[in-house]
């Protein structure tokens, strides 16, 4: 993928459909090292899957035979100097902290790191696509920090959907408004 924003969408749709009901996605990243983890408290996986799921050739999809998404973040991570981490625990093995959390680390200045990208739009795509979903959004750059977490935003809510265009439009505004104030720092 050309963006890492890509990948992110990726992992975070897989959370979706392990049945999480929180997603958190954190960035940490300073001049030299991005840190991307990636947390769920969907079902989590068996050890069996857990081992398989960096082959492509591996994917619980019935609608095709090759399953590249956590794949190609690994190989994104590793080919600039990173690396990629997934610990997981079903809901059978703990039934109160189950889920997957997922790290990868890469090298930003490896002359083969792969932007960020949009991770904006990423953002407002899952919660566009999941209202019923809650997602924490942290990207420290330094001693900075864009924050978005969903539960938040349905405390002042109340009723309005996640998904409505105005509150879709109010993510977007209030995202690009925080790294605007990043960039002025």
């Amino acid at each position: 993928m050309k963006e890492l924003s890509l990948n992110i969408l990726d992992v975070a749709e897989n959370s979706v459909k392990a049945g999480a009901d929180l997603t958190e996605i954190i960035i940490d990243e300073t001049a030299q090292e991005l840190t991307l983890t990636i947390r769920d408290n969907g079902c989590g996986m068996s050890d069996e899957v857990e081992r398989a799921v960096t082959n492509p050739f591996y994917t619980t999809r019935t609608t095709r035979k090759v399953g590249l998404g956590v794949p190609l973040l690994k190989l994104a991570a590793e080919q600039c100097g990173g690396s990629l981490t997934i610990e997981s625990k079903t809901s059978l093995e703990s039934p109160t902290k189950h889920g997957t959390t997922l790290v990868a680390t890469f090298n930003k200045e490896h002359i083969d790191f792969t932007p960020l990208g949009d991770v904006v739009s990423t953002i407002q795509t899952l919660i566009q696509g999941h209202p019923e979903i809650d997602f924490l959004f942290v990207h420290s750059i330094g001693t900075e920090r864009v924050t978005l977490d969903t539960r938040e935003m349905r405390e002042v809510l109340g009723d309005l959907p996640l998904n409505s265009y105005e509150v879709i439009l109010w993510v977007r505004e209030a995202l690009l408004e925080q790294y605007a104030q990043i960039g002025k720092s």
